[in-house]
């Protein structure tokens, strides 16, 4: 049996990256300063959670490891390693620190390129793109065209966006696009019609997403967001490892949004739930499915969206003890010849400045069934699980990584 399985705690980094700096991100840790906000009681919160960060099934799999290695902070100390687990932490060579970036570099693709990016301005689009999202889109206006938090924005504009019908336009430091309507007002497939045109606009502006978010409610009291969130994303240039499997005659089981970021390129089934849990589930069912030479590869979102860009430090907090709690259930469905790896895309430190992505190291926990397990190192491309899963599943290697399988047989 040989089965694949990835699991993206989306935003989940674990800092020390070496070119943080350019990022204006020297310092930035979402772990480290998680951690270390909970034990000073800056993670509780009534009803929700109280105290010190415990992760123990995460850190039995060896993420208080990998967080010694990317930037020697202790977490999880006196928590024993589980037998045939692996350890190590990963830095990005990506050009960005975004989902897509972070996902197609895990997959054997890093974004070297430059993505296109809008100015913090207002308005923040050029002219002439957003006279041709009024005029292609079929829509008597925009609202919003700045950088702003998705939620703040539904709040400002969406009482305006009912009475008018102008769609809410609005951006950040990502290379994205963001494009928030009401589900009935507005209607949830005229707004994903709509974003298919602006992906279309965007494509010469190397703009990575362009994202709908559906919203519900009657007043700024009452709007929220709703699951029906859906990722226009520019199609990987090149093969990737989802690619390869298909090709080698195994299925390609995305959980969440991996089947927009990589533009539903390399996916046999998709697979959603609202929110965290309800994707763990969806998870779950995709690992009791997954047949020999099978890769599933799951996102949860939610660490990034609900907590990260909110600079929540105890809605994260939770968050990840939830996620926890539940990681036994996944281990337990796993056979001799399984390989199940949590990692994350990027970091979005709660406790940062601004509300965006933070560049940092992500961490490689998990467990080998079967096999010796133990430190991977400092791995220098995240590319390098791609191809840690390649070897693993027996298909060909792509350009991008160096497989640590060895390792985890006790092989130099």
């Amino acid at each position: 049996m040989a089965r694949a399985f990835v699991f993206v705690l989306d935003s989940f980094g674990i800092g020390g990256a070496a070119d943080a700096g350019k990022y204006g991100d020297a310092g930035a840790d979402t772990l480290g300063h998680i951690a270390e906000a909970c034990a000073a009681g800056k993670g509780d919160r009534d009803g929700l959670r109280q105290g010190p960060l415990l992760l123990p099934n995460m850190v039995a799999l060896g993420l208080g490891e990998a967080a010694r290695i990317a930037t020697g902070f202790d977490f999880g100390r006196g928590i024993t390693l589980a037998p045939s687990s692996f350890h190590g932490a990963a830095q990005e060579i990506s050009a960005g620190k975004d989902t897509p970036s972070g996902h197609w570099e895990i997959a054997g693709l890093p974004a070297r390129f430059d993505w296109g990016y809008f100015p913090d301005t207002v308005p923040a689009f050029p002219a002439a793109l957003t006279e041709a999202m009024i005029r292609e889109g079929r829509v008597p206006g925009i609202l919003a065209n700045r950088h702003a938090p998705g939620t703040t924005v539904i709040e400002d504009f969406g009482e305006e966006h009912i009475q008018t019908g102008k769609p809410i336009c609005y951006t950040s430091v990502d290379s994205v696009l963001q494009i928030a309507a009401h589900e009935e007002h507005f209607g949830l497939q005229r707004l994903y019609d709509f974003c298919k045109v602006v992906r279309r606009l965007c494509d010469p502006l190397h703009v990575g997403r362009v994202i709908a978010r559906p919203f519900l409610g009657e007043s700024r009291d009452t709007f929220k967001r709703t699951p029906n969130r859906k990722d226009f994303s520019v199609p990987p240039p090149e093969p990737t490892l989802l690619d390869r499997v298909i090709d080698h005659g195994g299925k390609v089981i995305a959980i969440g949004k991996i089947g927009d970021i990589f533009a539903h390129r390399g996916i046999s089934e998709v697979r959603k739930g609202a929110g965290n849990m309800a994707m763990f589930d969806a998870a779950l069912g995709a690992l009791d499915d997954a047949k020999d030479g099978d890769f599933v590869f799951a996102n949860f979102v939610d660490f990034d969206t609900e907590f990260g860009h909110r600079r929540d430090v105890p809605g994260y907090a939770a968050a990840l003890e939830a996620f926890d709690r539940r990681v036994p259930e996944a281990l337990a469905k796993l056979k001799t010849g399984d390989l199940f790896l949590l990692t994350a895309d990027h970091g979005n430190d709660p406790t940062w400045h601004g509300t965006d992505h933070t560049r940092e190291r992500i961490p490689i926990a998990g467990l080998a069934p079967g096999l010796k397990g133990g430190a991977v190192g400092l791995r220098p491309t995240f590319s390098d699980i791609g191809a840690t899963v390649a070897e693993h599943l027996g298909i060909a290697p792509g350009g991008n990584g160096t497989s640590f399988l060895k390792a985890l047989r006790g092989h130099a």
